[in-house]
């Protein structure tokens, strides 16, 4: 069964992506970042590439949160704005 398309709220998908952030950033360093594609692959497995969006989607929602930051080279950028490829942080 397919979650991602719930009217209601984060599916579970989506709550996975966003402990899958959460647990990576917390098995590194904590100057390091991850790619949102980090998080896709960990849900996704090999069907990784269709969560990319999710897992932006659900790094910006962490960032609502104030758990994580979305950089683009190294600057905190406004998640709503940023094009192009992202790295998560965690909250400075």
């Amino acid at each position: 069964m397919d979650n991602r398309q719930q009217d209601h709220g984060p599916s579970s998908v989506d709550g996975e992506l966003e402990a899958s952030i959460l647990q990576l950033l917390a098995s590194r360093a904590a100057t390091s970042s991850i790619c949102p594609s980090d998080a896709a692959r960990a849900v996704g497995g090999a069907d990784w590439r269709g969560l990319m969006e999710a897992a932006r989607q659900a790094a910006r929602r962490l960032v609502d949160a104030g758990e994580v930051e979305i950089t683009q080279g190294g600057a905190v950028v406004d998640p709503a704005a940023a094009k192009g490829p992202i790295r998560i942080r965690r909250a400075r």
